[in-house]
């Protein structure tokens, strides 16, 4: 990468961190570190078998779901989305927007270091990969484009998902 390009890059960031101080922060993880080793590990065979074809491509190879064909798009149930691998909770249902972009959208994790993120290179594009932090499943990526107060947008394949609804008694 040569030099003009890093001060070019570096210029757009301090920019944006002007903008979005929330998704500086994402960045700068995303920079600092890649996925790690999570603390829980599924053979392959035992993910294969319990997963569906979709959901396998989505959390272990990175695919990408198509748009608007996910469970979890249009849901508006009161509940927990969980890591549809390890069961890990990530967000929370008053987190969720409609953005239209076909995917489920999430304005926030459901806490601190239930996600990790990376820098994602892939296809020509630069975005910040989402993975879940205990199992390493590709969740999605995250944006600068969401609402108010964070001003993130958490876009989720429904792939990597399950949804705990939550039942009043």
């Amino acid at each position: 990468m040569n030099i003009l390009r890093l001060v070019v890059e570096e210029k757009e960031r301090k920019k944006r961190a002007a903008v979005n101080p929330n998704f500086a922060k994402i960045e700068d993880e995303a920079s600092s570190k890649d996925k790690g080793d999570c603390p829980i590990h599924f053979p392959k065979d035992e993910l294969i078998a319990t997963l569906s074809a979709e959901q396998f491509q989505v959390t272990q190879q990175g695919k990408t779901e198509r748009p608007f064909s996910g469970k979890f798009v249009h849901t508006k149930d009161d509940g927990i989305y969980t890591c549809v691998v390890c069961d890990n909770p990530l967000f929370k249902s008053d987190q969720k927007f409609d953005t239209m972009c076909g995917w489920p959208s999430f304005s926030d994790v459901i806490a601190h270091g239930k996600v990790t993120v990376k820098r994602d290179t892939s296809h020509g594009a630069r975005r910040i990969e989402v993975s879940c932090s205990q199992c390493g499943a590709h969740l999605g990526h995250v944006f600068d484009d969401g609402p108010r107060p964070t001003k993130l947008r958490y876009c989720i394949n429904s792939a990597s998902l399950d949804f705990k609804k939550h039942t009043t008694v």
